[in-house]
């Protein structure tokens, strides 16, 4: 039974994926985007990661898919479809896919992967405390720079927005 929801999941994410890579409305991709990372998060809790389940709804299926909206609320006119893009970029575009792939796949096929054999448990407070650790092994430096990061994207979205809006305008 765990395998046909496994496989069910798979070709949702799959499915959502493609459709949200070729969708031309820009909306309908970040809504196709949402369906994948929350076909993420049942995975997850397939797996019984229920901490990493939760914070890939809440995180990622949640504030990003709402910071992505809002940016594009800012920035593009809504009802309008993207452009087609050239033949060649495709072409590159898919040689670079491509390219990911036969790297990621040569690299897990060329990995020796230890079998565990005893049992090792973590707590949700044991990842609490790396993730806030601020020495060896710690993640708070990568969460700081993750932050600024969203915070200048947003800031280059409404500077963006203002000067599309001052271009109409003189128009």
């Amino acid at each position: 039974m765990e395998k046909i929801v496994f496989y069910i999941l798979a070709m949702i994410m799959i499915v959502f994926a493609v459709m949200s890579v070729t969708s031309r409305n820009v909306m309908r991709a970040i809504v196709f985007l949402l369906f994948v990372m929350l076909g993420l998060a049942g995975i997850y809790f397939m797996i019984d990661f229920f901490f990493l389940a939760a914070v890939q709804m809440t995180v990622y299926a949640g504030g990003i898919i709402i910071l992505y909206i809002t940016s594009i609320m800012l920035v593009e006119r809504i009802g309008e479809p993207l452009d087609k893009p050239k033949p060649i970029h495709q072409y590159i575009a898919g040689g670079i896919a491509s390219l990911g792939a036969g790297m990621s796949l040569f690299a897990i096929y060329n990995y020796d992967f230890d079998q565990v054999t005893e049992e090792t448990t973590t707590t949700i407070a044991d990842v609490g405390r790396t993730l806030l650790n601020y020495g060896d092994g710690g993640y708070i430096l990568p969460f700081e720079v993750i932050s600024i990061l969203l915070l200048a994207a947003m800031v280059g979205a409404i500077v963006i927005a203002k000067s599309y809006q001052k271009k109409e305008s003189s128009n």
